[in-house]
């Protein structure tokens, strides 16, 4: 199940009591955050939930399978997300069956 920024606002609205009008206002604010941190080619850390930062990715040759010509890529950045070790054991172990 995909869970949309609208379900998210939603969920946190009821869950908190807040009307859902300014849950949007500071969802919206953290996600342009987030989106700032990123431009600014910086590191955002977020104790229990994770580390965002942008991670390197060394260009290369590729190759355009229709043709087969050699194609290069250039280097660029690639947005990460990586989780805390509690939040990654606590994956492990959904049983996919249920999903």
């Amino acid at each position: 199940m995909t869970k949309t920024k609208a379900d998210i606002i939603e969920s946190i609205s009821k869950g908190t009591g807040i009307p859902t009008k300014d849950v949007r206002v500071v969802v919206e604010a953290l996600m342009e955050e987030v989106k700032e941190v990123f431009c600014k080619n910086d590191r955002l850390e977020l104790r229990g939930f994770g580390v965002f930062e942008n991670k390197f990715r060394r260009g290369r040759t590729g190759r355009n399978p229709k043709t087969m010509e050699e194609v290069k890529i250039p280097d660029r950045r690639v947005p990460s997300y990586k989780p805390p070790r509690k939040l990654r054991k606590k994956i492990e172990k959904i049983n996919f069956d249920e999903t």
